[in-house]
């Protein structure tokens, strides 16, 4: 069924042929179809940019979470589930069995398969790493139809090129990887204030007591100058133990969805003055000092997530996630791109801030030992993509690269300099794909795949 697409951002869309399989069969009989502008799998459609549409072409929707297994080793915690099988099903099979995922982004909205694409990371990556890092293994549709398995040491050049290849390779069957043991299904978080961007580095940085804590994350208020440049509220949490929850059954797990956005909102509600309103309430409403609390799992990971089609609050323009990281000693610069913004006005109320761990072994794989910011930023705000390109210049300089999971923005160029293995991956992927089946919107205008 031919049907118009988008991103999570809601920018760029296209038209494509729409295909729902019950098998891998019917995954098979599609791709052995003639295909003039290829195939490309889609999940649940959280990449904000183009990563799952294909123009003119076959797009196979993979997500089905009644359709796609679970089956976890209560004893191990090794966990095999279908790529259609979303965070928020697995979350809800494992966390009353005593395990959670080892990565979740901040949307619990999101695909086995996509998780793998993207290769997801979250507050834990200064700890844990990437969702990439926890894959034991996985069974992979190649262009040819044939399925095989890749793992570290099962043709680990596939295997990492896979791991972010951003559905470019082939499609994800399905998955095993370690979960994590749990005692509850509440979280023990610390937040506190921090009125400037030297404090807010100074508590977040390697040789503060942040290494403690396996989730961290900080809210950066991209309005505020001066010498409140760059203040933010910083939250830290663990999961709670048995003792830190007074339930009775501790681990009992029923996030809800409580509110939906309207199907029309008018472009501008979320402006200069609204989003200024809002941080202000916000940093206001956070602890001087360091405050200890007990908050649900979806408080915590995915508060968003309680608002459906929450992206649709940005209107018809909808809107960019801008998503880049720079090197840990480059604090000067990243302190110089929340200058650019404060200076420019361009307002985000969502600007999260995370100091990340090692990168793994994948070419494409976006986190590295840095610090990443992701803005939420409507698409028509005035003179975004001259600001855009500004900034993109200063990372790049910096040996800092962009997330093409977010992307909606960034050029050829900026993937090429980013992601000094792109060469690499492109090589290993033509190997998997002779025959140039897999194609994306993203990858065609990134050139991540031949013309």
């Amino acid at each position: 069924m031919r049907q118009k697409l988008s991103g999570w951002g809601r920018t760029a869309w296209s038209y494509s042929d729409v295909v729902t399989p019950s098998s891998s069969q019917d995954i098979s009989a599609v791709i052995a179809a003639p295909q003039h502008r290829g195939v490309i799998a889609r999940g649940l459609g959280r990449s904000y940019g183009a990563a799952s549409q294909n123009a003119g072409g076959t797009v196979i929707e993979m997500a089905n979470d009644e359709a796609s297994p679970i089956a976890l080793d209560p004893r191990t915690g090794v966990v095999t589930a279908g790529a259609g099988v979303s965070i928020d099903a697995l979350l809800k099979y494992c966390v009353p069995r005593g395990w959670f995922v080892p990565v979740t982004p901040g949307t619990r909205f999101v695909t086995i398969g996509g998780a793998i694409g993207s290769d997801i990371h979250g507050k834990n990556h200064h700890v844990d790493g990437s969702f990439g890092a926890h894959v034991l293994s996985m069974r992979v549709m190649l262009s040819t139809t044939e399925i095989i398995e890749l793992s570290p040491s099962i043709r680990p050049d596939w295997f990492w090129a896979t791991i972010a290849g951003m559905g470019l390779t082939g499609i994800v069957i399905d998955a095993t990887f370690q979960m994590l043991a749990i005692s509850s299904s509440m979280m023990h978080v610390e937040t506190e204030r921090l009125q400037n961007f030297d404090a807010l580095i100074a508590a977040m940085g390697s040789s503060s007591d942040d290494d403690g804590y396996r989730y961290s994350v900080a809210w950066v208020d991209l309005l505020a100058s001066g010498s409140s440049l760059g203040r933010g509220v910083l939250s830290r949490g663990e999961h709670a133990t048995r003792d830190q929850d007074s339930r009775s059954e501790p681990l009992v797990y029923n996030p809800k969805v409580r509110v939906s956005a309207p199907p029309w909102v008018p472009n501008g509600v979320i402006n200069k003055l609204s989003i200024k309103a809002f941080n202000e309430a916000w940093y206001r409403k956070a602890p001087r000092r360091r405050t200890e609390s007990i908050e649900s799992i979806a408080g915590f990971f995915h508060p968003l997530d309680g608002v459906r089609q929450w992206n649709r609050l940005y209107g018809s323009q909808g809107f960019i996630q801008y998503q880049f990281i720079v090197p840990l000693d480059q604090t000067d610069v990243l302190r110089t791109v929340i200058g650019q913004f404060a200076d420019a006005g361009v307002a985000s109320f969502l600007a999260v801030l995370k100091r990340m761990g090692e990168s793994n072994l994948a070419p494409m794989s976006f986190p590295t030992a840095g610090w990443t910011l992701t803005l939420d930023i409507a698409a028509g705000a005035r003179g975004l993509p001259e600001l855009l390109s500004a900034v993109d210049t200063v990372v790049l300089d910096a040996g800092g690269r962009h997330y093409l999971a977010k992307d909606a923005h960034v050029s050829p160029g900026a993937v090429r300099k980013g992601y000094d293995r792109f060469e690499e991956w492109k090589t290993i992927r033509n190997e998997m794909d002779p025959t140039g089946v897999w194609k994306s919107d993203l990858g065609r205008r990134l050139g991540l795949v031949d013309p």
